[in-house]
């Protein structure tokens, strides 16, 4: 006799590390004490025992299958909840849920990733799935924006080491809104360095996660540079909340993102209302 698994049901895991990334964003590595395997843009429920939960994409690589990086930005009550946590404290994990990248059906082509701000939590599973099999991708060029040095996420990766992996076949470009004295690269929304990318946009995929006015614009200056909208892939996971399409609360059109998405096309959502706000 088959058991069915109960989706309601959290994994107990343990706090095993914190990094704090930026004043509001910290990354908590957790151990469930189940392993659980994910792809890259699935989301997971993050449960703090008698408080609630909230949906988190993993942001670690999918092929660690005993320990997970959310990396989380404090804005609410679960998260603050989470934010005052350390390591041995112990939340729940219900998941994955929804849709994620489809790395297969990407295979020969380059690779374009726009990301902003804690955004860079579920393009970085997507990137470190993309270099674990590097061979089946002509090219990644990952171009990300912060309001200013201080608020970017995993800074040290981006600027660093993440450039250095395969110099031919990856390319970062770094931007913040504000500068400061110490700031040496470009100034500007991320926009500005999303352009002479030198790709074959017939054979390209682009990506963008960020907050919505940043998804909003980048998605126009992908549209504008000629990617077809089917090759604009969105993570529309905002509005996320119970994650099995029970309490209809990520509803967009006729699709629940929760299960729909939250990695969509854009050519799916692009004249459904409010997709931005």
């Amino acid at each position: 006799m088959s058991v069915v698994k109960n989706v309601y049901r959290p994994i107990t895991a343990e706090i095993l590390d914190v990094v704090t990334e930026t004043p509001t964003i910290k990354t908590f590595t957790v151990g469930p004490k189940e392993d659980i395997g994910f792809k890259a843009g699935e989301f997971m429920e993050l449960t703090v025992p008698g408080l609630g939960e909230a949906p988190f994409t993993p942001s670690s690589s999918p092929s660690v299958k005993d320990k997970i990086d959310f990396t989380i930005m404090n804005v609410g009550k679960v998260t603050d909840a989470i934010h005052h946590m350390d390591k041995g404290a112990t939340v729940g994990v219900r998941g994955p849920f929804g849709a994620g990248y489809p790395l297969d059906a990407w295979k020969g082509k380059e690779i374009l990733i726009v990301g902003g701000g804690v955004g860079g939590a579920p393009l970085r599973a997507l990137f470190l799935a993309l270099v674990e099999r590097l061979d089946d991708f002509k090219r990644i060029l990952y171009c990300y924006g912060a309001k200013t040095p201080e608020d970017l996420v995993y800074k040290e990766l981006l600027m660093n080491k993440w450039p250095k992996l395969d110099p031919k076949k990856i390319e970062m470009r770094v931007t913040v809104d504000e500068g400061d004295s110490s700031w040496k690269g470009n100034v500007g929304v991320v926009t500005t360095v999303v352009k002479d990318l030198g790709m074959d946009l017939a054979n390209s995929i682009g990506v963008v996660c960020g907050p919505p006015v940043m998804m909003k614009f980048g998605t126009f200056s992908l549209v504008e540079l000629g990617f077809p909208h089917n090759a604009i892939y969105l993570s529309m996971e905002k509005n996320m909340s119970c994650g099995i399409g029970k309490c209809g609360h990520c509803m967009l059109g006729e699709f629940m993102v929760c299960q729909d998405g939250p990695v969509m096309t854009y050519d799916k959502v692009k004249d459904k209302p409010a997709i931005w706000e």
